[in-house]
């Protein structure tokens, strides 16, 4: 027994040393599991001048279904939600230009309509002439604006708290850019900041240990000028371009699934959408903020998987 406990004594006093001394080593590994209890395997394919990294799982020979992360996120956005899907479907999780391990480059531009034109070119070099796409917040105006663009490329169009859309009511992001047009809320600066930003964005914010954190936020930092010119670009386009008057040309089978306490984009945004889209289909959750995902990835997979089904 004596000898049983000294095991686990030093079991537990590694562990603690990896976790304080080999965070960055301990996040890249809890990242991989994750993967791989989703069944995704990371890929890179060359798109022009971009080397796309993506995550793909799921049967090669299912129906392809495509997800776009929002502004700051990147193909592991969707790991937690990648379990439902690749039962039943070919999931493929794509880092778009600016973000991920893509390339981030400050020199070209970063708006909608080319990263639509971008994300039709990684298909074709995939060789998925239709797919069911879907995209959270910004990777949501992507996949929009795509189906807008291309809809003959689409059996299913899911939004997930997607941007690109005014509503009646204005959410806490508007509110903070009305009052400085030049901030970039969602461009941490400190691992304060981040700690924040994390719980702006979900509801009820998933358990970060504080130093995984602080390799979260020195894994930005290099990136936060980058982040500022991209978010600028981005929210020109939500305030100059957005996508409102519009929504009466979707033809795609259209879900919009949506977080009741999403604090960067109202609520009303999503009934705007479900009018305005001729036979769309509206989810809306309870006690779930911008990434529902993320924060209830069962049952935005339940709800999904049905819309699927039907297209």
């Amino acid at each position: 027994m004596k000898l049983l406990l000294g095991v686990l004594l030093g079991l537990v006093v590694l562990a603690v040393l990896i976790y304080v001394l080999f965070p960055e080593a301990l996040l890249l590994r809890a990242r991989n599991a994750l993967r791989r209890k989703g069944g995704m395997v990371e890929k890179s394919v060359t798109v022009g001048e971009f080397t796309w990294p993506y995550l793909e799982g799921g049967d090669p020979a299912g129906a392809p279904v495509v997800l776009v992360h929002g502004f700051g996120g990147d193909k592991d956005n969707w790991s937690f939600y990648a379990p439902y899907l690749t039962q039943h479907y070919r999931l493929i999780a794509p880092d778009m230009p600016g973000f991920g391990e893509n390339a981030r480059r400050m020199d070209v531009p970063h708006t909608m309509a080319v990263q639509v034109e971008r994300l039709a070119a990684f298909l074709d070099a995939l060789g998925i002439e239709r797919c069911h796409l879907g995209g959270n917040s910004m990777g949501g105006f992507i996949a929009l604006q795509f189906a807008l663009t291309y809809p003959e490329r689409l059996h299913s169009l899911t939004l997930f708290n997607n941007a690109g859309i005014l509503g009646p009511d204005e959410s806490e992001l508007q509110k903070i850019m009305e009052a400085d047009a030049n901030a970039s809320p969602l461009v941490p600066r400190t691992v304060s900041q981040l700690e924040q930003l994390l719980g702006f964005i979900a509801y009820k914010p998933r358990f970060i240990p504080g130093r995984f954190k602080r390799v979260m936020f020195e894994q930005v930092r290099p990136h936060i000028p980058l982040l500022d010119q991209i978010f600028a670009e981005l929210a020109a386009d939500f305030q100059e371009r957005p996508l409102n008057d519009r929504l009466g040309e979707v033809t795609v089978p259209t879900q919009i699934i949506w977080g009741r306490h999403d604090r960067l984009i109202d609520v009303s945004c999503a009934r705007v959408q479900h009018e305005g889209i001729t036979g769309s289909e509206l989810v809306i959750f309870e006690d779930v903020g911008h990434v529902p995902m993320i924060e209830k990835p069962a049952e935005t997979a339940q709800h999904h998987l049905a819309f699927l089904a039907k297209h």
